[in-house]
């Protein structure tokens, strides 16, 4: 037995999708180790002849091992499509050799196709008609089937159907996968769009988060995709290794075919004389391949020596050096001779390997017009049967019909907001005033619920009020550290506290988890995020303050919160958090509603933070602690005079002084300015006696003028602070749920302070 086999027989296989493969985790038994075979070494080789590179061979080898023939289990290669109306000539016979090669029967493979109609929806293909969308899905499964490629062992998902019914997997996936990455290792995958780092919309940070989702989510134990998809193929190991995922994905990156005319990496379907296309006719292959850029030695190109920066967008698409660069060339390598025993005929000759025909052009004994008319000859071979099939197939001859129809007609861009709507689905009501808690963590704080109380009392008289719950967003951004029950245990103590303070304030909310009200439509939901990133630049999402080492999931926390606006379509929106965040987030949402929602009333968009509820002001981190800085909902009755008696208290400062603020805060109301009340201080007879304050106003300049001691004012804090920790403390005694709460967070403090 080789090495190879000894240590790959031993992997650990995930159970379920397709044959049973996938790396997308699950339950994992142990394989008994087998021989290496002489089928398995033409299984291996057949495979990896298809790729430019395989990352990595050992683990394939392990892979046919674990999952190949003579296995109950099978192994799911993947590649995606968008249904978009045409196929060049690479993805369509190209990728015909390709499967057959990677399904060959006994392999006990299994090739899913992603059919992304939901993408091309989002794109406006087909006027954003799905059904057209998926017709142009049907005809180019049709090309396939008559470009020779095997479907016994091919499965098609059509992403509409697979996302929208499997939402709750596939979106709280994808939010995995972005917390674990930073901004900067996202932008280097955006070579997948081909844009300059520089030039990107917030939707491009989106697409390579989502395209190594689908690898998880179908299962993929080998990604069989082109090499310019090779960044975000390694972002999905990258993520296996970051999840604790034993088995990666096995990346086998096929060649990318140049365009026809001079300096073109690959095809561009912009271009229709870029490539041969399956659909065209002998003479529009005989002028393009004729026309076609055919050099015979290096050409020289300028380097930009000066720029030692890396950008996804400039990089090469090759990752096997051809000086060269001849289209017509390439075309006879991995056209003409992928097939096994392929010829090629030329000039009088016949040719039995590429690197002949290579030599003989290059050194001049055969011509660039003999080289081009082979290579139009053994096309128009190729093509002949899809135009046959086409043209006798019943199926195949209405689906044409219908698609040839469609590229007549002008389509209107599809005028309907895509969004979710809370209020037609009877989620939320209509004209609210929208509130999001803040971002959980594992001490929560009296100051969170004061801030939430302000926001919710901001709405008018007859307004009705929405909380909602940001807890997907909060596992994007590593809140809790994503660890699900924190978060729902840091709401519900968030929760049993705001009912504590203000019982009347909550009876007239209406609270809402984000998970709950994006699984009422996700596929709109999530059409609406994208749309966001797409009208927004990264730069503008990241607002001044946000870095590239900052995790990704802050960008996309930022779209999502634009989209929930847009659900919930309230008449006013508080927002909560540090005033950079909250500027950046006011003019997504205003711009957003204004130029790409003008159907919809634009809310206003205001602060929400309450009172300072702060005790000490330190500038040092390492002198800062949750013991004495803030008051914690969770904190005993006690600690409302022990916190209090440490409280920074100076003598006629009322700039910053505490005791003021949560006396003011308790006992006139969270108003600032039209808080009324009553506040009364006790005092002895020789002090003056007691003294009663009605507004904040009154009880400033008492302090200031020194009329008031710090000594009488911490005391009447101290007596109101344990009042109001008694009233929490009694509150989360009552909810079984809120008490478990406690603990779970008690927990997760522990753990996390071990990771520090």
């Amino acid at each position: 037995m080789t090495e190879v086999t000894e240590k790959m027989g031993e992997m650990k296989l995930a159970e379920g999708g397709g044959k049973g493969g996938g790396s997308g985790g699950g339950k994992t038994e142990k394989a008994p180790p087998r021989d290496w075979t002489p089928e398995m070494e033409a299984d291996y080789q057949r495979i990896l002849s298809v790729g430019e590179e395989c990352i990595s061979a050992s683990e394939l080898k392990g892979l046919i091992i674990a999952k190949g023939r003579g296995t109950d289990l099978g192994f799911n290669l993947y590649d995606g499509f968008e249904p978009s109306g045409r196929m060049h000539i690479a993805q369509g016979v190209f990728k015909a050799m390709n499967v057959n090669k990677c399904t060959f029967p006994g392999t006990n493979s299994t090739f899913i196709f992603w059919v992304a109609d939901w993408f091309a929806l989002m794109n406006d293909k087909m006027g954003g008609d799905l059904d057209k969308i998926k017709t142009v899905g049907a005809y180019l499964i049709e090309v396939w089937k008559a470009a020779g490629m095997d479907l016994t062992n091919v499965v098609f998902k059509w992403c509409s159907e697979e996302i929208t019914n499997k939402a709750d997997l596939y979106w709280p996936k994808m939010l995995d996968i972005a917390r674990r990455f930073n901004i900067t290792r996202i932008k280097k995958c955006c070579q997948i769009m081909g844009r300059l780092e520089g030039s990107l919309t917030s939707a491009q940070i989106l697409y390579p988060l989502m395209q190594c989702t689908d690898i998880f989510f179908l299962r993929a134990d080998i990604c069989q995709l082109g090499v310019d998809q090779r960044k975000v193929n390694m972002l999905a190991r990258e993520y296996c290794e970051a999840a604790k995922i034993k088995n990666k994905p096995i990346i086998l990156s096929h060649h990318m075919l140049y365009g026809l005319k001079a300096g073109q990496e690959k095809m561009s379907k912009s271009d229709p004389d870029s490539a041969v296309f399956m659909e065209d006719s002998a003479e529009d292959v005989e002028r393009k391949i004729m026309n076609a850029y055919c050099p015979t030695r290096e050409e020289e190109r300028p380097d930009d020596k000066n720029d030692d920066s890396e950008d996804a967008g400039k990089a090469s698409l090759h990752l096997v050096e051809d000086k060269v660069k001849n289209p017509c060339l390439d075309y006879i390598k991995n056209i003409i001779f992928s097939p096994p025993d392929a010829s090629f005929t030329a000039g009088g000759k016949t040719y039995t390997d590429f690197e002949t025909v290579r030599d003989k052009f290059l050194g001049g004994e055969l011509s660039e017009e003999d080289l081009k008319k082979g290579l139009i000859d053994a096309l128009k071979a190729l093509l002949e049967p899809v135009r046959a099939h086409f043209s006798t197939d019943e199926t195949a001859k209405g689906l044409l019909a219908k698609v040839s129809q469609y590229k007549k007609e002008t389509l209107p861009k599809d005028s309907k907001i895509r969004r979710l709507n809370l209020v037609e689905l009877s989620k939320v009501p209509a004209g609210s005033h929208l509130v999001f808690a803040p971002d959980p963590n594992v001490t929560p704080t009296l100051q969170e619920a004061v801030d939430v109380l302000a926001s919710l009392q901001q709405a008018k008289e007859s307004q009705q009020c929405v909380l909602m719950l940001l807890d997907w967003s909060a596992r994007v951004i590593n809140a809790c550290d994503a660890d699900i029950k924190s978060i729902a245990a840091y709401y519900s103590i968030l929760l049993t506290s705001l009912r504590a303070l203000d019982p009347d304030t909550m009876d007239k909310v209406q609270v809402i988890y984000q998970s709950e009200a994006i699984l009422a439509d996700p596929s709109n939901y999530w059409i609406s995020v994208i749309n966001v990133g797409r009208h927004f630049m990264l730069n503008d999402v990241m607002g001044p303050d946000m870095k590239d080492s900052e995790g990704v999931g802050n960008v996309i926390a930022r779209l999502m919160k634009v989209a929930d606006v847009a659900g919930v379509e309230p008449a006013s929106v508080a927002l909560l958090g540090d005033d950079s965040s909250k500027t950046v987030e006011t003019k997504l949402i205003t711009e957003f509603f204004s130029e790409k929602l003008p159907g919809l009333t634009q809310p206003s968009v205001s602060s929400g933070n309450g009172p300072s509820l702060l005790l000490q002001e330190r500038e040092l981190e390492a002198h800062k602690t949750e013991n004495d800085e803030y008051y914690l909902l969770d904190d005993p009755k006690v600690h409302g005079k022990a916190k209090m008696k440490k409280a920074f208290c100076e003598p006629m400062n009322i700039s910053f002084c505490p005791p003021i603020n949560l006396a003011s805060a308790f006992a006139f109301g969270l108003n600032p300015v039209d808080g009324t009340g009553e506040l009364t201080i006790s005092r002895s007879a020789e002090n003056g006696g007691d003294v009663v304050f009605k507004t904040r106003s009154e009880l400033e300049a008492s302090f200031a003028d020194e009329s008031l001691h710090p000594g009488d004012l911490k005391a009447a804090a101290s007596t109101l602070m344990v009042s109001t920790l008694e009233k929490i403390s009694a509150g989360i005694k009552a909810d079984g749920d809120a008490t478990k709460a406690t603990k779970t967070l008690k927990a997760a403090a522990k753990k996390l302070a071990k990771k520090k």
